[in-house]
């Protein structure tokens, strides 16, 4: 399962659904700016404030648009 956590008018966040998408890599994909329990579990509990934020059940979540580690998804 991987969740992606993005916010409006983010470019990275838009590029990352994109190479998800054209991989066919189901994913949910959450907002924080319409999400304050999510904004707070990416800020205090994974330690990131920058999105996005892709998190993958047993993986290392990360940050940023990084094509390399979604295509591991795959």
């Amino acid at each position: 399962m991987i969740t992606l956590y993005t916010k409006y008018g983010c470019p990275q966040c838009d590029m990352t659904k994109r190479v998800l998408d054209g991989e066919g890599i189901e994913y949910t994909s959450i907002n924080v700016e319409d999400d304050a329990e999510a904004l707070d579990y990416v800020k205090n509990n994974l330690g990131f404030s920058s999105m996005p934020v892709v998190v993958k059940d047993g993986e290392e979540p990360f940050s940023g648009f990084r094509p390399d580690m979604l295509l591991n998804f795959s």
